[in-house]
């Protein structure tokens, strides 16, 4: 197959990214986030908030490793950040599989090169894919205090939960995370956010 025909052949199956549903609810429009969209903001967070990066953050890495980090949900699916170890190992797993056989339909350097930034996003080795991770848990915070609670309400998250998720932050950007802090504070000041043991 030539090179052209791979890229197409790729291109293709990520598309398919759009029809994957996240927990996350949006409020307008009033419905769930697909991962596309999920994709897309965080390339644009990263633009807005490359400021708030450590020092030194390669910004069009930490854009090109978001646009790149949930393709492999096109086999895979989504996982609930609060899910259970065992969902979370079995999601591993298919997530490994996923990546190899998606970016393994693009030309072998290009297949290398993506694999590479996945597998930084996953791990967190550098700077910008601590960042990287910092945004994705970052986002679906803020949707929830947009939707007044969103998924928190629904299944019961506590904030002892959350906040565990806001080291994450901290590890990827100090400035983010005292912000993520914060608002977990004020989301259960509000009602949005039941508190959990550590916060009665």
């Amino acid at each position: 197959m030539d090179r052209l025909a791979q890229q197409l052949e790729f291109l293709a199956d990520a598309g398919r990214l759009r029809g994957v549903q996240r927990q996350t609810m949006l409020t307008d429009p009033a419905r769930r986030e697909n991962s596309a969209e999920h994709s897309w903001h965080l390339t644009v967070m990263a633009l807005a908030l490359a400021e708030h990066a450590p020092p030194g953050t390669n910004v069009s890495r930490v854009v090109a490793m978001l646009a790149v980090h949930d393709i492999v949900e096109v086999d895979a699916g989504d996982l609930f950040v609060y899910a259970g170890h065992a969902e979370h190992a079995r999601q591993q797993a298919a997530e490994q599989a996923a990546a190899e056989r998606i970016f393994g339909l693009l030309p072998a350097d290009q297949s290398a090169s993506m694999r590479e930034l996945w597998r930084d996003f996953e791990e967190r080795r550098s700077p910008e894919a601590r960042f990287a991770r910092a945004l994705d848990r970052l986002a679906p915070m803020l949707e929830n205090v947009r939707a007044g609670g969103g998924t928190w309400r629904e299944h019961g998250v506590t904030a002892d939960r959350v906040l565990a998720n806001v080291a994450l932050i901290e590890d990827g950007s100090a400035a983010l995370g005292r912000f993520a802090r914060a608002l977990v504070v004020q989301a259960v000041r509000d009602g949005m956010l039941a508190p959990g043991q550590q916060q009665q």
